[in-house]
């Protein structure tokens, strides 16, 4: 049984371990040069997705040769004090390569710039999305708008009432509109029609794309994806920048669903047409050494006969990845699994309905930190009853160890021996020295999925609570090592052992105390040091996660407290 207990206790350090190195030693992004055995020739930068059959005559590195300028003509989107979004599109290209995110900002300083998602072309960055046409030859791309055309909008503003119309029409046969609607949040609907004025019929593909240069800077953390993914043929694709560039194309086919790139909190996604099979592609390239990410999809051959109209409606999601944004798009739009660009992770089951369930709570208190104190008394209520039976154990125990100092004393040269006679004191005795760690082993889940929802909800993202925590999300700011900010120099972030860890760590040294020690001294003093180790692995945890856990301590400390006390009395002679 200690040997149990040890290889648990193990585990738990292990496992801490882990994921405090993970926060605190991000791996480094990765380097700007890669193999140079890969050159910009061999491995072209993609552009608009190419027909298999009959093959296109518009190579991919073409498809994007051309790119707007910042001076180039732009129809504004949004601008106004209600608009979640603001920026612009290119007139040059039609491309969305100029949105920022109104309602979030890079820091919690108040002069700090509001998130920019998508970059023109021709920046330092460029991330931008594009929809249009291409054709199964030569001659039919021959009259689809060219990378540079310059579209005309009728219209100078997008906004969530009023949407856009771009046209396209250089005197051919084929006239190409295109109306660009976006909602009070982030969603994009782009309605692409054709207009066929010639007197034979032709063949098109709609397509989308959404396309990154360059590797952004990531965490780096296992626990999160950053990256291209998607939802084809309803199933969770996930695809490591890294990975991307080493396996080249991926393709697939599937009917709805979607396909796009995240950030930790940011998400670009196309959305197509969900009653329609497409050809869904994630590939990777290089162009004047630079990487190029793209995620696009390929809708089946529309063809257009004299005189008549084709129309494709597809979507283009470009903004915060809100939970129940996303569930609400899921439900109404019919887009299949669109919550999972929250990366919830292995305990989905739990980590989602925690949300809800902080989310509700923030509703009535106006306070995540609040809440989650609210959400431990819950997480109590519900272990209530196995956290009682395991401090009765731990009570059982405690009332043993005059006999098993007893043992120690009599078998103290003999290790085997003196554990065959304290294992059957257990049996005699009907006490379980396991049963004290149950609780714990029960709550590593929810501990694990706590972490998950304050790690990777947007909602948690600059959640202030009361004092010198301004952002629940990130660490303790605090630190001892500068007695907490009254020395003037900031000390290393692995010494940044703020207020909150230590009360976690003095939290854990009195339920220690009113705990039986193990009868293995060695054990005792690996128990003693587990505090101070916690201490400084939880230092680098979000606050709001060592705020639960400390309370969750205190309850614990408290409901233990109360059994104890019941137990002396019950055991105190009358008088």
């Amino acid at each position: 049984m200690q040997d149990q207990r040890n290889l648990l206790l193990a585990i738990l350090l292990s496992v801490g371990i882990l994921f405090a190195f993970q926060a605190a030693f991000p791996p480094p992004p990765p380097p700007e040069t890669r193999d140079a055995a890969r050159s910009d020739s061999s491995t072209p930068t993609a552009g608009a997705p190419t027909p298999q059959t009959p093959p296109s005559a518009r190579a991919p590195e073409e498809a994007i040769a051309a790119t707007p300028s910042e001076a180039a003509p732009r129809l504004r989107i949004g601008g106004r004090p209600q608009d979640r979004v603001s920026g612009s599109i290119s007139l040059v290209g039609g491309k969305i390569d100029d949105l920022t995110l109104t309602d979030y900002r890079e820091t919690l300083e108040p002069d700090s710039r509001s998130i920019r998602l998508f970059s023109p072309a021709d920046g330092p960055a460029p991330y931008y999305a594009e929809f249009g046409w291409t054709g199964g030859d030569a001659r039919t791309n021959a009259l689809t708008p060219p990378p540079d055309a310059v579209w005309r909008a009728n219209r100078s503003t997008l906004t969530a009432e009023s949407p856009v119309t771009l046209t396209w029409d250089e005197g051919g046969p084929l006239r190409f509109e295109r109306t660009v609607a976006i909602d009070e949040n982030y969603m994009f609907t782009v309605t692409q029609s054709v207009v066929n004025t010639g007197d034979e019929a032709w063949t098109l593909y709609p397509y989308g794309l959404i396309s990154r240069t360059d590797e952004p800077d990531t965490l780096g953390f296992f626990i999160l994806h950053e990256g291209p993914l998607g939802v084809l043929g309803g199933t969770l694709e996930e695809v490591d920048y890294s990975d991307l560039r080493d396996s080249g194309p991926i393709s697939t086919n599937s009917v709805g669903g979607w396909i796009g790139i995240t950030d930790k909190y940011w998400l670009a996604a196309l959305v197509p047409d969900q009653t329609l099979e497409a050809t869904d592609r994630f590939h990777y390239g290089r162009r004047n050494g630079r990487d190029k990410f793209q995620v696009d999809f390929l809708l089946p051959a529309m063809t257009v006969e004299a005189g008549e109209r084709i129309v494709a409606v597809n979507r283009l999601f470009a903004g915060a990845k809100e939970v129940t944004l996303l569930d609400r798009y899921r439900d109404e739009l019919g887009i299949a699994r669109f919550d999972l660009a929250v990366d919830f992770g292995w305990f989905y089951f739990l980590t989602k309905p925690f949300f809800y369930v902080l989310n509700a709570f923030y509703g009535w208190l106006g306070n995540f930190g609040l809440a989650i104190l609210l959400f431990t008394v819950l997480v109590r209520i519900v272990f209530f009853p196995l956290a009682n039976k395991s401090f009765k154990a731990m009570r059982r125990l405690k009332d043993l160890q005059p006999k098993m100092m007893a043992l120690r004393e009599k078998h103290g040269d003999d290790r085997q021996k003196m554990n065959q006679e304290v294992m059957a004191l257990y049996k005699r005795e009907k006490a379980n020295p396991m049963a004290g760690c149950l609780p714990i082993v029960v709550q590593i889940p929810v501990f694990f999925a706590l972490y998950k929802v304050l790690f990777v909800s947007i909602e948690m993202r600059h959640a202030p609570f009361y004092g010198w925590v301004h952002d629940l999300s990130e660490r303790d700011p605090t630190s001892l090592f500068n007695l907490f900010g009254l020395l003037p120099f900031t000390p290393p972030e692995f010494l940044g052992i703020g207020v909150w860890p230590l009360l976690m760590g003095l939290t854990m040294f009195l339920q220690q105390k009113i705990n039986p020690a193990p009868p293995d001294p060695i054990q005792a003093k690996v128990l003693a040091m587990l505090p101070i180790v916690f201490t400084f692995l939880f230092a680098a945890f979000p606050a709001g996660l060592v705020i639960y856990w400390t309370w969750n301590n205190i309850l614990s400390i408290a409901q233990q407290w109360v059994i104890m006390r019941r137990a002396d009395r019950a055991q105190a002679p009358p008088s």
